[in-house]
Formats: C-alpha cells, structure tokens, sequence
C-alpha cells in the first residue's frame, strides 16, 4: 500500500529536508524511501514528481515519473541531495499545481531553465539540465526540500475546476 500524501499543514512540509549522507545512498533503508516515493507517485494520474517531504520524510530526495519526458526513459528518475547550480535569467510565469496542496492552482514565477547536481540511487552524482516542465519541476521539488510550498509565492490562486486539471494535467508536483 502507498504512503499516502501529505497535505499542507503537515509539519513536514514546513521543515527543512535533512541531506542524506552520501555513505547511506545505497542502504535499504533509502533504498526503502526511494521505493515508497516512487510508488506513491505512481497512484497520482495527475503528478509528475514527488518530494520525500510529501510522503512524511524529512530527506533531500525527489523522484520524477518517466511520463515528465517520455522521450529520454521509461524510469522514475532519483535526485538525492539536489543542488541547482545554474538558472537562466529569464524567468516566465507558469501554471502550477501541487499533490500536497490538493484542488489550488496558480502561476508561479519560474527561471525558464536550471541545472542541477544530484546523486541517483546508486550513490553516483550527475548533471542535468532542462527548460519548461523540467526546469520547473526542478525548482518546484528543491522548494519542498527547503520547506516552501508553491502557494507560498504563486499569484492568482484558485480552487481547481475541470479547465484547469486539464491544462496542468502535466504540472502537477
């Protein structure tokens, strides 16, 4: 049985993700974590990534669903202790939505593309870089690792209606 998404007003949303020891990566016990993470995300037709804090722990970890970029895997992909080490200067509102702030959406002001360094599963660290969906999910999932939720700096929040589960179908993190 997944875990289930916390909402906002959890403490966890709201507390700074501890790093996770690099000697630790490959333990069952993050190994577990992983898992969980991936597994919940997987029940959310409407998600494309999910922040450790979402499932109640308190670790700098995100997972994307491989449906964020079908052209690249067909893998969940891991960020462990994420970093963005570069951002463009353009910056672009965009829609937005979040699984632990169920039925809001709003536009959040968003760099257009970032970079970020990151170790996988397996304890090796990479780069990776992107623009649209996958810059902002990027920045979306750090946000929740440093304890901020989109709704914290979004204008024009709103309850959901069909328009907008549709149009963000892909946005949601």
């Amino acid at each position: 049985m997944a875990r289930p998404i916390v909402q906002k007003g959890n403490d966890v949303l709201r507390t700074q993700a501890a790093e996770v020891p690099i000697e630790s990566i490959t333990s069952d016990e993050i190994q577990e974590d992983i898992l969980s993470m991936q597994e919940a995300l997987s029940t959310q037709s409407d998600g494309v990534a999910l922040a450790a804090p979402q499932i109640a722990l308190s670790k700098r970890i995100f997972v994307i669903s491989p449906k964020a970029f079908k052209k690249y895997t067909d893998q969940p992909l891991v960020y462990i202790n994420p970093t963005i080490i570069k951002s463009s200067k353009k910056k672009e509102w965009m829609d937005e939505g979040c699984l632990s702030v169920r039925g809001l959406y709003g536009k959040t002001y968003r760099h257009k593309q970032a970079t970020v360094s990151a170790y996988n599963e397996h304890g090796e660290q990479f780069t990776l870089g992107g623009s649209g969906l996958l810059a902002q999910i990027f920045q979306h999932e750090i946000d929740h690792l440093d304890s901020i939720l989109f709704d914290d700096h979004a204008k024009d929040v709103h309850e959901a209606d069909v328009e907008d589960i549709n149009r963000n179908n892909n946005s949601s993190n």
